[in-house]
């Protein structure tokens, strides 16, 4: 194996302490962003002075949680945060889900809960990263561009190399943040889905541990609107359900609700929305848990970025944006249209890793 500790005490020393290197179980080494513990009070205004759960495992809090700082690419059958490496894409969730239990104990896709918790940080401290949105550029800031890796046949950039954009990609606008929250290419989060609508997850930040996330995994949890947990399909649980019971390809309004009256037949149409503009059905209460889960917005000012669902069978989340969602990118982003088993040019993943 090669010796790799003058690499990372040279990350370290280059971020000032605010980058580390973590080893898989090869000895190979990944560049991650360690993420000090905070409370929801202290990312959402008037939230309780309770932890995050994206640093509570089994009941137990984390001190740190510690996230790639790029988009990984995989060898060896393994995920790897490296800078100014193509993001590996035509990667399906439960391949991305492997990749990262490769490396080892500890290691996993990056999750649901942890991504909000950076999400919701990003906007309390008014760091919204921006990034590859618009063909290697970002269309809010068309002068800002990464390095090209991926073009198409017109030789158009689509991806670009990871962390070669500005510091205003990284999460807190500084070059030792985590880069590509923003486009480039969507992410696959572990830890949350769609189920017929219903909205599910693993409990806390549960899903960073070597468990099942299949369609049939015991550990998922529907939500109930006071925000307890119970078991899937219990009456009177949070779903996205459309407005309308005319759907067509691209549209259909949707709200949070706790029935489903108009679930949709087929693939063919899906509901979008801004992530700021989703409603609920009159009379609902939003528990805070979808709000520190990145699922309900805590305002109306969450950046324009795009919410996709449908209602029908399982459907699991992509987060961030792709490099054509233009504004609709970003880290309240969320795309709940999707099977497990998908897979194209612009899906990848990040992982995560947590000392259990």
């Amino acid at each position: 194996m090669k010796n790799y500790d003058e690499f990372k005490l040279a990350v370290e020393a280059a971020s000032g302490g605010k980058n580390t290197v973590i080893f898989d179980d090869l000895g190979y080494p990944s560049i991650v962003v360690p993420i000090p513990k905070f409370k929801l009070s202290d990312v959402i205004d008037g939230a309780p002075q309770t932890t995050h759960p994206a640093f509570i495992v089994d009941g137990q809090e984390k001190d740190v949680i510690y996230i790639s700082k790029y988009q990984n690419i995989v060898e060896f059958d393994r995920a790897y945060s490296l800078p100014m490496k193509d993001p590996r894409t035509y990667v399906n969730f439960d391949q991305a889900v492997q990749y990262c239990k490769n490396k080892g104990k500890g290691w996993h896709l990056m999750t649901n809960a942890e991504w909000a918790a950076l999400a919701l940080w990003c906007k309390k401290n008014n760091t919204m990263p921006r990034g590859n949105n618009n063909y290697g550029q970002d269309a809010s800031a068309p002068l800002e561009k990464g390095v090209p890796t991926y073009k198409d046949g017109s030789g158009k950039t689509l991806r670009v190399a990871t962390g070669s954009g500005a510091v205003s990609w990284a999460h807190d606008g500084t070059n030792a943040g985590i880069f590509d929250l923003n486009g480039n290419v969507w992410e696959w989060t572990g830890g949350l889905r769609l189920k017929n609508g219903e909205i599910q997850i693993i409990a806390d930040n549960n899903a960073s541990k070597d468990i099942s996330q299949s369609d049939t995994s015991t550990l998922w949890n529907a939500i109930m609107p006071d925000g307890t947990l119970v078991a899937p399909g219990t009456a009177g649980t949070l779903k996205f359900d459309y407005t309308t019971a005319t759907l067509t390809g691209g549209t259909g309004s949707f709200q949070l609700s706790d029935t489903i009256v108009n679930a949709q037949a087929d693939e063919t149409p899906y509901g979008y929305k801004t992530f700021e503009t989703l409603t609920t059905k009159a009379g609902l209460t939003v528990p805070m848990i979808l709000k520190s889960l990145g699922i309900y917005p805590i305002d109306a000012s969450c950046g324009g970025d795009g919410l996709y669902m449908r209602n029908i069978g399982e459907r699991l989340p992509f987060r961030g944006g792709a490099y054509g969602s233009t504004t609709g990118a970003g880290v309240f982003a969320l795309f709940l249209s999707n099977t497990r088993g998908s897979s194209s040019d612009n899906v990848g993943f990040r992982s995560a890793f947590v000392n259990l």
